[in-house]
């Protein structure tokens, strides 16, 4: 039996979808940025998860290392970008098929009000990006007594 796939299932798909994205897109300039948006040869599975006095995201980047990912904030956006290569040996007349993804990826994340764009830290473990954003103090109201 021989398992060969005679053509990419997926792309077509996801190529199309993202034409439709960018045009829906195009439609509401204004909506769209403030949405997070993401362009790329592949796309990173991310969490986001509100700890009460930070915002964590947790991006699935296997097979990079730290000096892969390059992160910057901007406008109140966020991105994380990075390139992740294969070497990828044809010679073996045993290759069959290769599924795992490579390429350039970018993601951006428009940062809410309350985020401190100076508190912003990441580290790598084990193929997890974790990128931790600190909320900005807030001021608590104050009391003011009236004079008679």
């Amino acid at each position: 039996m021989k398992l060969i796939e005679r053509y990419p299932v997926w792309s077509p798909a996801s190529n199309l979808q993202r034409d439709i994205e960018d045009n829906f897109w195009s439609l509401f300039p204004r909506v769209a940025s403030q949405v997070t948006r993401q362009s790329s040869d592949w796309t990173p599975a991310t969490d986001i998860h509100d700890d009460g006095d930070r915002f964590v995201l947790r991006s699935d980047l296997p097979g990079l290392c730290a000096d892969d990912i390059e992160i910057t904030v901007e406008d109140g956006t966020l991105s994380i970008k990075g390139e992740r290569k294969f070497e990828r040996q044809e010679e073996s007349s045993n290759f069959r098929r290769f599924e795992r993804v490579e390429g350039a990826f970018e993601r951006n994340f428009s940062l809410p009000d309350t985020a401190d764009p100076e508190q912003i830290s990441a580290s790598s473990k084990d193929g997890v990006l974790e990128v931790v954003i600190q909320k900005r103090a807030t001021s608590q109201p104050k009391r003011i007594a009236v004079q008679s």
